[in-house]
């Protein structure tokens, strides 16, 4: 094994190391008009505030069309895009809309956060007049997208169509025959929906052409994209309906076994996601051919990929379809490195950031190291008062990617207020400074991440603002009041750029 991985990292292309950083903030949590960030005039500035401030990288969430919950990890697709995100000025401006009709649709009250309820009720209707003027059929480049994209486009607008046809019920609530994908039934649905499959690959059009021309800006003023895609996709998902071999599930296309977390210290019951569990021994003898794709076409969406839940690869948790906790759960072996040398083989080396945060074990860091992966550090897990943790940073190598937090962490002023008082006292015996100097706690950790040997820091917008934990943006394990955080229109100001510029220079990321 050790002279296979000595092969496989000759061969690889090296990518680039240097000192970087960037800031989080979801395209949701733009400051766009009409309710939800998105593609818009507020996007493209928050790419030119990145630049003045000193910034290489922008990392978001990821961009697939969300479903219950509106959680942007379980998703329809995992190649399809969130029509939310789709600018509706751009539609004005190219005549498919008009500012009048936007403005008369209610998106809420409040710009701080985003009414999801009234998002769906509204922006669908929008989409769906412009799609009727839009002579879609005779455009081009519309039938160049569509056959350039149809090994995922084609099942998704289909599965979208016949979805919206059941009321938006899961698929595994429709008819049979078509749930199990009978030919007939395939026939006779595409027959049926015909303008309405042709509605959903129009808004994947959308997307796909204001996503790229948002991105090639990013990229001509020296920002690249840290996209994210998670390891497991939604059971309710055009992937598990079109491709159920791909997962373990019976002959009814119902779940044998599902995705979580076993109890830890924070949640007694573990973690039950639901998510199904990947068929490796049938993704091995298929030469990973559906994560090839799913990589390389996340790579021409993103400049750098981090994978969510790195561990999943080395062993996966597996608890019983069925089970109302995670609690009789085991551990499976995945793919381990396997997989990986096969995506080095066909593909080439990725810039890739493995999410390796939680209990991560020996094998899972050893197959870190053979990847040769940044992992994450994340400051707030760093000042624990039992143990000496690998999160402080004295203990880490260059080969990461730091964070004060993540979307799943309360911001950095939250998170200080609720730690306990000796983890706090710890902390404040760590940064040298006395209760008296915490007003600034949130430029502390800044600074702290900023100049450790990590070669990219990456900090949540909040935290530069030094906001509490109103601005957090999602509590694991919790349904309802997540994802919609949003930043307001004036608050990056130039102070506040030049001082984040200032900061990156001086620890030479700029």
């Amino acid at each position: 094994m050790l002279e296979q991985l000595k092969a496989d990292k000759k061969d690889m292309k090296e990518v680039t190391k240097m000192r970087a950083s960037g800031i989080l903030l979801p395209v949701a949590s733009l400051p766009s008009k009409y309710g939800i960030g998105a593609f818009s005039k507020s996007a493209y500035k928050f790419i030119d505030q990145l630049k003045a401030a000193g910034q290489k990288y922008w990392q978001i969430l990821p961009i697939g069309p969300t479903g219950f919950g509106d959680s942007p990890y379980q998703l329809f697709s995992t190649f399809a895009g969130n029509p939310y995100f789709i600018d509706l000025e751009t539609l004005t401006e190219e005549g498919l809309l008009t500012t009048e009709e936007c403005e008369a649709c209610d998106f809420g009250d409040n710009p701080r956060y985003i009414d999801y309820g009234k998002l769906y009720d509204y922006r669908f209707t929008l989409l769906r007049k412009a799609y009727e003027r839009s002579n879609i059929e005779k455009n081009e480049k519309f039938h160049e997208f569509a056959e350039e994209n149809a090994y995922w486009l084609d099942d998704y607008a289909l599965y979208m169509a016949v979805k919206n046809y059941y009321g938006g019920r899961s698929f595994a609530e429709w008819d049979e025959d078509i749930k199990l994908r009978k030919p007939e039934a395939l026939k006779k649905y595409r027959k049926m929906l015909k303008d309405d499959i042709e509605y959903h690959k129009f808004i994947q059009f959308l997307f796909s052409t204001q996503w790229y021309k948002l991105k090639t800006y990013a990229n001509d003023n020296g920002i690249q994209i840290i996209g994210d895609i998670p390891i497991y996709v939604a059971y309710d998902s055009a992937d598990t309906w079109s491709h159920p071999e791909l997962f373990q599930l019976d002959e009814n296309y119902n779940p044998i076994a599902v995705a979580g977390c076993p109890p830890d210290a924070f949640t007694a019951t573990g973690q039950l996601w639901g998510n199904p569990l990947y068929d490796w021994e049938y993704h091995k003898k298929t030469g990973y051919e559906w994560w090839i794709s799913r990589i390389s076409y996340s790579f021409k969406l993103y400049d750098v990929v981090r994978i969510d839940h790195f561990k999943g690869f080395d062993e996966y948790y597996s608890i019983p379809y069925g089970e109302k906790t995670a609690v009789n759960g085991h551990w499976e072996k995945g793919p381990g490195y396997d997989f990986f040398r096969t995506l080095n083989e066909r593909l080439g080396r990725l810039n890739i950031i493995a999410e390796d945060l939680g209990y991560i074990t020996e094998s899972t860091r050893k197959l870190l190291e053979m990847t040769g992966y940044p992992g994450m550090k994340v400051l707030e897990f760093a000042f624990d008062s039992r143990e000496e943790s690998d999160y402080l940073p004295h203990n880490y190598n260059k080969n990461c990617v730091v964070y004060t937090g993540t979307h799943d962490n309360d911001t950095i002023k939250g998170w200080f207020e609720s730690i306990s008082r000796e983890d706090r006292n710890y902390a404040l015996r760590y940064l040298n400074i006395d209760e008296r100097d915490t007003d600034n706690i949130h430029w502390i950790l800044v600074r702290l991440a900023m100049q450790s040997v990590a070669d990219i820091c990456i900090i949540p917008v909040q935290d530069y603002l030094g906001l509490g934990s109103e601005a957090r943006i999602n509590i694991p394990s919790t349904v309802g009041g997540n994802w919609r955080w949003r930043l307001l229109d004036g608050e990056l100001t130039e102070d506040l750029l030049m001082k984040i510029r200032e900061i990156t220079s001086l620890y030479g990321r700029c």
